[in-house]
């Protein structure tokens, strides 16, 4: 095990009722800008007990909403642009991972002297922002409990991510975590939901660090819990208990505990994917669905042996007369077949895609990069290979 820094910063309210927390949050500002989606907060009536205890603390607050699934850069800015003007002193997110993430680009860029786009480039880290309040209606990115943002700079059809765990700039003073309000979200939503949170943990999963005996059985277990409960929930969408659970283990997934544990990962898939839906603005979780098995078969020729584990622990492989690379296959052909089994698309091809510029996608995923990921360092060509598999 290597020596690492677990730093999380965010008070987590998880549970049925826990809005009632947000008024004692708000007592310390004075101008809140809230942040939210297309309307979902308002039909399951998030929105009005938000306005109502806005109202009672008698807070200013302007609202910023419209923000899309696979965030943009227009609406970040739009965002920052709001809270200068109105000298905002805190940005309370209520919605999804996209709503959360498009909060944590505009707290640092309305701070900075840079443009944010600079600070999506990592150009520059930010090391202070404005203070960020999040109620999550929807269970997949962990990023109620990281300091984590993906945002779309659609002009360059580029995806990219900010965020620096070890200062406080960019995590959720405060998440409100109930079950609640995400009984309502739809089956395409909820299955992209499971994918992205098995996938997190896949990512940190594959690793090379050694006597990783807890970090590993920790990882193996949110994704045996996930295989359980992901079948049982796209049958029955407002089960409470199963919500609850698939919460809990969005946020553990991916909040720093198994990043420490497992030396940080290996995040190709992520790469790649990025690459895929910034050019063609398909949903995160189908995207992971398609290229992390193409990637688990390119790694798993080269070596097998955490795919070995992965197999037995998830899959219950045998691995009686069988070589490694069978039982690695067998346990990817099942993790397959589990994806397939929820509905997640398998290939490139559900979308009807037939043209692609590879080479483009290519230099989208590396992003001058000369290797990524770290289970197997891939080079450009190795990227160029999966990717094209999944057309």
């Amino acid at each position: 095990m290597e020596k690492f820094i677990w730093y999380n910063p965010t008070k987590l309210y998880f549970g049925k009722g826990q809005i009632n927390k947000l008024n004692n949050e708000l007592k310390q500002y004075d101008k809140i800008l809230l942040v939210y989606g297309g309307g979902s907060i308002k039909k399951i009536g998030l929105y009005d007990e938000v306005i109502d205890i806005l109202k009672k603390e008698n807070k200013f607050y302007v609202e910023l909403s419209g923000i899309e699934p696979n965030p943009r850069l227009q609406m970040v800015r739009k965002g920052i642009e709001l809270v200068k003007e109105n000298h905002i002193d805190l940005i309370l997110a209520a919605g999804g991972g996209s709503t959360i993430d498009s909060a944590k680009a505009i707290a640092i860029g309305a701070v900075s002297e840079h443009d944010v786009l600079d600070l999506l480039l990592n150009k520059y880290v930010q090391e202070k922002g404005i203070p960020i309040g999040t109620i999550l209606t929807l269970s997949a990115t962990g990023t109620e409990m990281n300091p984590r943002s993906v945002i779309s700079d659609t002009e360059n059809n580029l995806k990219l991510g900010l965020g620096n765990w070890e200062v406080d700039a960019t995590f959720p003073n405060f998440s409100i975590c109930d079950p609640t309000y995400t009984l309502t979200v739809p089956k395409n939503h909820t299955i992209n939901g499971i994918i992205d949170i098995m996938s997190h943990v896949l990512e940190q999963y594959f690793s090379r660090n050694e006597n990783n005996i807890l970090g590993e059985q920790m990882a193996e277990s949110i994704l045996k819990t996930m295989i359980e409960i992901g079948p049982k929930l796209i049958h029955d969408l407002e089960n409470y208990k199963l919500r609850e659970t698939m919460m809990i283990c969005g946020t553990l997934a991916w909040n720093g505990m198994l990043r420490g544990l497992n030396n940080k990962g290996d995040w190709a898939c992520h790469r790649m994917e990025h690459a895929l839906s910034a050019v063609y603005d398909i949903a995160h979780g189908e995207g992971l669905a398609i290229i992390t098995p193409q990637w688990m078969e390119f790694c798993a020729k080269k070596d097998p042996s955490q795919f070995v584990k992965f197999a037995v622990a998830l899959f219950n492989v045998s691995i009686e007369n069988k070589t490694d690379k069978e039982v690695a296959f067998e346990g990817i052909k099942r993790y397959r077949q589990f994806l397939k089994s929820i509905g997640a698309p398998l290939s490139m091809k559900h979308y009807g895609i037939k043209d692609y510029d590879l080479d483009d996608l290519v230099d989208k995923t590396m992003l001058g990069s000369k290797e990524i990921g770290r289970y197997i360092p891939l080079s450009r060509d190795d990227v160029k290979e999966i990717i094209s598999q999944v057309f």
